[in-house]
């Protein structure tokens, strides 16, 4: 019989496979923050600036390596050996679940490529992100995502 975390990872990888994607699957906010609170194995990478983290808020225990850095956005060409080594200084290896999460899913979408590519058989994203879907008054947290679902976050 399946763990509940496994029964989650499923569905993840199901939408990845729905989805063409390459890494091994997409959760939700919930659904990410169940397989951390099972696994402790598990880790949150959060791929937002500085700026963000320190503006928006924080999820506790996640590790921080910035995709892009503000202002500007402008890319972070080191991202893929900043991963590895705080993966590596924290005893992870190619096989751990590591959970990418942004403000919305779309840097998180890419740093999962990326670490999938890098040989991580368990990258996934977090749909919606940190801050979700924006409304018509192009105000977030109100639509989906982590906070919208009130799942555990700091200042």
């Amino acid at each position: 019989m399946m763990s509940h975390q496994q029964e989650v990872l499923a569905v993840a990888q199901k939408r990845a496979v729905e989805n063409n994607l390459p890494y091994a699957g997409a959760l939700t906010p919930q659904e990410a923050f169940e397989v951390l609170q099972e696994n402790p194995k598990a880790l949150l990478v959060d791929v937002r600036t500085q700026a963000e983290l320190a503006l928006v808020g924080r999820v506790p225990a996640a590790l921080n390596v910035e995709w892009a850095f503000y202002p500007g956005m402008v890319a972070n060409t080191g991202f893929a050996e900043q991963l590895v080594a705080e993966l590596n200084r924290r005893r992870f290896d190619r096989d751990s679940v590591l959970i990418f999460m942004c403000r919305t899913g779309g840097r998180s979408n890419n740093a999962a490529t990326v670490a999938a590519s890098l040989g991580f058989t368990q990258a996934y994203n977090t749909l919606e992100g940190f801050e979700g879907e924006a409304n018509s008054h192009q105000q977030r947290t109100l639509i989906n995502g982590w906070k919208h679902a009130g799942l555990p976050w700091t200042n």
